[in-house]
This record gives C-alpha cells, structure tokens and sequence, in this order.
C-alpha cells in the first residue's frame, strides 16, 4: 500500500493534536508522518512488541502503537503516537479508526487480491501487471501453484473462510471468490516444487472442506506459474483439469492438469470430428451393440494392461472362455484387444464415446 494513502490521514489528524502521528510497516519503517523529518526511519526493536500485542495498544520507549486491521498473524502496518500516557492511548485508538477506513477503501480499490483477480481473469495489460505488481510489492518472479476449488453439489460455494483460515499469509498467498462458487488458492511455492508437493496441497484443501468421510469439492490443479504474467494460464488449466476429471475420472476428488494424459486431447477436439472418429472406429457395428459384460471385459483387460491370463484370473474365468469373448469383440468390431495397435484405437474410442455422451450427444 502507498504511504501516501496514510499521509494524507495523518496530515489532517495532526490539525486536532499537539502529539505526532504516524504509521509503520511490518518491518518497522516509519511509511508516513505527521513529523515529516521521521519518515524512513527504521524502528526494528518494535516489530516483535506490535506482533505479540495480538491488536491491543502497547507503549514503548515513550511511545504508543496499534496495529491496523489485516489478516495474517503478523500486523502489516501499525499507528503510533508519541507519549505513552492515557492521552497518547486514546489520540492512537482513534487514529487506528480513520487510518482502517482509509486503509479498506484503498484495499477495494487497489489490493493484492483484485489485482491477482484481474491477472488470471485476463482483465489487465501484460504492461500494466508490472506497475501494478511493484505498487502492491507483490513479487513477480516466484513459483506460484495455482488451485480451483469447487463444490460437489451443483449451486453450493466453497465456504472461502475456512480456506483463508488455513492460508493466512496475505503476503504470499491469495484465495479467491471467483466465478459461480469457485475459490481460486493462489499459493507461493518452493523453487523446485513439482506434482507431488502441489497434491499435496490440494489434498490438504479438499480434506479440510470434507463432510464426514466424504469428499465436498473437487480440487483442480495447474502447471506452476514462475511468474505473474503464467498465472491466467495456470488458472485456465486447473479449471480444465476440473472439466476433464468430471469426464474421465469421476472418482477422482483431486485432478492435476498434468496428469490428464489422452483425456486433455480428446476434449479440446470439435464434437463433430469425434463423431467422425467413431464412424470410422466402427464400421461394422456401433459401440452401443457391445453390452454390459462386454465392456466389462474390455475395462479389465485394459486394467491388466492386456494380459490375457491375469484378466481371466481377476474375471475369475477360465482363460479359454475370456479368449473366446476376446473372438466375439473382433467379429463385432473388427478389432483384436490383443494386438497393441488395435487396443490403443479402441481405447481412445471408449474414451471418445464417454466425451460425447458428456456433451449430452448420442454417437
């Protein structure tokens, strides 16, 4: 925030007092005073008082401070005033008051939050996220994981409190009310951070919003943002990884964009050209004419990774008798299951199938 915002408080409260006035940052540095020569000044020492004080107002070394409002567990700015008598207590928790309202409305305005909105909604120029970004002191070239949350039950939100409660460091981490019930985590991570470590933190937001032993909301993750400007572009894949998951993995509650695999190919492909596809899949016969049993069949031997005698073993048949229906799906589709070429094809149309039928089409 700029300390001009304070200053300009300040200023007009020094006209109804002979005390002086000011405001201090997190790391202890005078931002704004009423005694313009005090301005830079660095007061370290005070920094730990403010932190433990937990808001209350606290004197010092002939001084008072209060901490203004903010969200993580340590103060963002802090009023002071000089003298440590009663007087000096209430001329502090008075100018606590207006400098909080000056703060919010600067904050609707112009804080970290709108700002990392406006970025991965696209509503800002490439140009201007730079400016913006060293206004704000929001770091533009740290690792970010970028993570959608969303409820199970379709018209229900996220309740954002419970997630801002597990990730209060407003410095370094945004959550966001986005969308129709979406809450976007946008989270600083380690420079070598990979897949793992973003599950991780995806596991921990969806078993922090569980109802019981059920999963409330599925979680979709993006590649890591390294920089301001990928931040739209990872938002964009976890809300993908979503869409996709509730295609092809249904049972699935936490679903990285990197981990899509074919499904990710299939539904950014036109409707039209999948209808096509499976035309040509199925010359003889449409998929529909497989039935219950079969398909079946063919899920287990692809969970088998085509071996005939472990599929037979987990269908608890005789291997004979899972070869003889291997026979059947060729007659019916001109396709033999064993043969890797032949499987890949009908795999990826029993995919194809599933994506159509999501898209509300009957090939």
């Amino acid at each position: 925030m700029s300390g001009r915002i304070f200053q300009n408080v300040v200023l007009q409260l020094k006209e109804n007092t002979d005390r002086t006035i000011g405001v201090i940052d997190g790391e202890g540095i005078v931002i704004a005073c009423s005694e313009l020569s005090m301005i830079g000044q660095r007061w370290p020492d005070y920094v730990s008082a403010i932190n433990n004080a937990d808001g209350a107002i606290i004197t010092s070394d002939g001084k008072t401070f209060k901490a203004l409002a903010g969200w993580g567990a340590q103060f963002d700015y802090a009023a002071f005033v000089s003298g440590d008598n009663e007087i000096s207590r209430t001329v502090c928790a008075m100018s606590t008051v207006s400098l909080n309202s000056a703060k919010a409305y600067y904050e609707e305005k112009h804080d970290r939050g709108s700002f990392v909105k406006d970025i991965i909604s696209d509503n800002i120029m490439l140009g201007d996220i730079y400016m913006r970004a060293k206004e704000l002191r929001v770091a533009t070239d740290v690792p970010r994981g970028v993570f959608v949350v969303r409820s199970l039950k379709k018209g229900e939100s996220v309740p954002i409190d419970v997630l801002q409660a597990q990730f209060p460091d407003r410095q370094n981490d945004f959550v966001l009310s986005v969308g129709e019930g979406d809450v976007v985590l946008i989270h600083q991570v380690g420079e070598s951070a990979g897949i793992k470590e973003l599950n991780k933190v995806a596991s921990t937001l969806e078993e922090s919003l569980r109802s019981g032993a059920e999963s409330t909301v599925v979680v979709g993750i993006g590649t890591v943002a390294n920089h301001l400007r990928e931040l739209a572009k990872s938002y964009k894949e976890a809300q993908i990884a979503i869409e996709v998951g509730k295609v092809f993995d249904t049972e699935k509650y936490i679903v990285n964009y990197e981990n899509l695999g074919i499904g990710r190919l299939i539904y950014q492909l036109p409707t039209t050209l999948c209808e096509m596809f499976l035309q040509e899949v199925f010359k003889k016969n449409p998929i529909d004419a497989l039935d219950h049993e079969t398909l079946f069949t063919i899920h287990k031997f692809f969970d088998n990774n085509l071996n005939v005698s472990e599929t037979a073993r987990k269908l608890f048949v005789h291997r004979n008798t899972l070869v003889y229906r291997l026979e059947k799906i060729k007659k019916l589709t001109g396709l033999d299951l064993r043969e890797f070429d032949d499987a890949i094809t009908f795999k990826v149309a029993l995919m194809v199938k599933k994506y159509l039928t999501s898209r509300g089409i009957d090939a």
